[in-house]
């Protein structure tokens, strides 16, 4: 993911966490919150030490920026979304994680019409 495309700052996370929406399904959590100065969307990615040890923590993160990379065309510009992963995730493969994600971006309608 390039890094502007990217959230890395604490500060830049509570941000949204306080100010954003959000929306669950059993596998991930999604906040977000329209920035309109922004000309592309950023994502900010949350794995805890509950999930599992650092390689299953880094696997998961590597499905969910493939899966944005995936579905960057289609994401709507000007949003900042923060995704934390649940404790079923760990026990997931790509495209179910690529599913559960656009499930979330769809109900949400972050995610443009032909995805």
């Amino acid at each position: 993911m390039k890094k502007m495309n990217r959230i890395k700052d604490n500060k830049q996370f509570q941000y949204v966490f306080k100010h954003g929406n959000s929306f669950a399904n059993r596998q991930l959590v999604l906040y977000y919150m329209k920035r309109s100065e922004l000309t592309h969307f950023r994502v900010g990615l949350s794995v805890g030490k509950k999930i599992g040890n650092a390689v299953t923590r880094n696997r998961i993160k590597r499905y969910l920026r493939q899966a944005f990379h995936e579905l960057e065309a289609g994401v709507l510009p000007a949003y900042d979304i923060v995704i934390i992963a649940r404790q079923p995730t760990k026990r997931m493969n790509f495209h179910e994680v690529k599913k559960s994600l656009m499930h979330l971006l769809s109900k949400e309608k972050l995610l443009s019409k032909k995805y």
